[in-house]
């Protein structure tokens, strides 16, 4: 992997589409506006970084349909599908062009690892050490997404331009490997404080070190959380070593959240997604129910209304009354913000488009971690695994939901909603008739109580940070597979039936392609790390919570 960054220019071994920055790295915020500066190793470092980005929320409309809306956002709870041939995610039958995206696209791993060979080059011919730091991190953002998506994958092998017909890793492996890279990229930001980086360079954290700093701690934070029933020792000791404020602290206000400003000129590609053909994707029926019964101030942030111009309504469906007015669900909830059941069996593109759509506004920076997690996940890290995490789970807890309210503009709301000991979520309820479900969400309430067990405490926990980290999708999936929490409603129809239905899949089956090209490797994987056959309800490494 190891060229100088003149060779790979020469070569041509990347396509760069981005801006230019200056090429003098580290005293960049004296030269930055001035255009005879420009050189071709900056910009080749400002493209490098875009594309290393773009590997965690992809910036490529079709590979974000797929792994982030259908995948993630269905499997995760917060999307239903708008269009029945976008059902096949949550359904359990997915073709292979589905679910080898993560592996096997192009704009995941091998753009990745080519882009992470390039700022190596750059970091070995000008002597900095930052860049490469920083890309490693995100790298470890990234493929997270995709043993968590496949359990175990190659990675400790991938060689140059990504290539996965290596041997595979277990996934216990992979992440002892993250850990020891989160920790070796944030002794490089420790050592060098002082060093700048181009706004058009890092377009996270506009060339802030300190909050790199954050962002890594606060990853190596939500990786312990993920195993802290397959290792709790080692979670235990990665977790208490995240928030040591001595290792340049966690991400503990919405200034520091991590979130990929790619969108200022160009719209979200998560939005683009969301509105192909009749609006592929809808919320789903489980993010209404919980928004509308704890009467959720972020409800409108996250949902239109039903009928609204995004989401008309056609044929006569009854959200409204003759004179206008909202009508109810039978529980007394109004219709005006209703989600689609997940894995629905009508075959109508009429139908779907009468509910709620997704409020995304198409500037909207694409999101990694936010404080709110960072405070759920301490919460839960003191309440049931009784870590020291700096403070009391309570106040974690609270904060987590202050915090959530305010990055959506409606702090004032907050204090209310966290004192709020009474409500529940709404029942699932659909005015069309056509895809009933008869069952009963928990009545889980908001408000802390320290009486609680550590497992009513999580599942409060657990509940809340899923609703304030709507839209990452991935990150609820495997937080609902390692705890159970929150409830999902049960899929109309599953199309397998290994699956349990009220689980829903564990994870994606190896790609059709490595059983031709990589067989060796995949069949070792499946045999000696998988702990199961290589399909959908196998369970991950992590997903061992007793009694789960």
């Amino acid at each position: 992997m190891k060229k100088t960054f003149n060779k790979i220019l020469a070569g041509g071994a990347i396509l760069f589409t981005a801006a230019a920055c200056t090429g003098d790295y580290l005293d960049i915020n004296s030269k930055q506006s001035e255009p005879g500066d420009l050189s071709a190793d900056g910009f080749a470092l400002v493209s490098s970084m875009t594309n290393i980005c773009s590997t965690v929320a992809p910036s490529d409309v079709n590979c974000t349909q797929f792994v982030d809306c259908l995948l993630g956002g269905t499997l995760g709870g917060y999307f239903s599908d708008g269009a029945p041939f976008m059902t096949s995610y949550v359904r359990n039958n997915a073709p292979n062009n589905w679910t080898a995206v993560f592996l096997k696209d192009s704009k995941i791993i091998s753009t990745l690892y080519t882009n992470i060979s390039m700022v190596e080059g750059y970091c070995e011919s000008s002597g900095e050490v930052v860049p490469l730091a920083v890309a490693n991190i995100i790298k470890v953002a990234a493929m997270d997404r995709v043993t968590d998506t496949y359990g175990p994958i190659p990675y400790s092998a991938i060689g140059f331009e990504g290539a996965v017909k290596t041997p595979y890793d277990s996934q216990e492996d992979i992440y002892n490997k993250f850990f020891e890279e989160l920790k070796a990229a944030r002794q490089v930001l420790l050592d060098n404080p002082t060093a700048v980086m181009s706004p058009l360079v890092d377009k996270v954290y506009a060339g802030d070190i300190s909050k790199w700093l954050r962002f890594a701690n606060s990853l190596q934070l939500r990786l312990a959380l993920r195993i802290s029933y397959a290792n709790p020792t080692l979670a235990k000791q990665m977790a208490e070593d995240a928030i040591n404020p001595a290792n340049g602290g966690v991400i503990e206000t919405n200034d520091q959240n991590a979130t990929w400003k790619n969108y200022s000129t160009s719209t979200n590609s998560m939005r683009t997604a969301i509105m192909y053909n009749s609006h592929d994707s809808r919320p789903s029926a489980e993010i209404a129910c919980y928004l509308n019964g704890y009467n959720d101030a972020r409800l409108p942030k996250y949902l239109t209304e039903s009928g609204s111009p995004e989401s008309p309504s056609l044929n006569g469906v009854p959200f409204k009354d003759e004179d206008g007015n909202w009508l109810t669900a039978p529980d007394g909830t109004s219709l005006q913000y209703v989600g689609i059941r997940r894995g629905w069996q009508t075959f109508s593109t009429d139908w779907s488009v009468n509910f709620s759509d997704i409020n995304l506004p198409g500037t909207t920076p694409a999101l990694w971690m936010n404080a709110s997690e960072v405070c759920f996940l301490r919460a839960e890290g003191a309440a049931v695994f009784g870590w020291e995490m700096g403070g009391s789970a309570e106040s974690f807890y609270n904060k987590g939901i202050q915090l959530s309210f305010e990055d959506y503009g409606v702090g004032d709301a907050a204090a209310a909603y966290i004192a709020d000991g009474t409500s529940v979520p709404a029942q699932f309820y659909d005015p069309t008739g056509l895809n009933p479900w008869n069952g009963t969400i928990p009545a889980v309430t908001i408000k802390w109580d320290e009486n609680l067990t550590a497992e009513q405490k999580q599942q409060k926990i657990i509940t809340q940070k899923w609703i304030a980290n709507w839209k990452l999708g991935n990150e609820s999936w495997a937080d609902y597979r390692r705890t159970g929490y929150p409830f999902l409603i049960p899929v109309a129809y599953s199309g397998s039936a290994e699956v349990d239905i009220n689980r829903g899949p564990q994870r994606l089956p190896y790609p059709a392609e490595e059983y031709t090209d990589n067989l060796a490797n995949v069949q070792k994987a499946v045999a000696d790390y998988l702990k199961g056959p290589d399909n959908w309800a196998t369970k991950l490494w992590w997903a061992c919570k007793p009694g789960l």
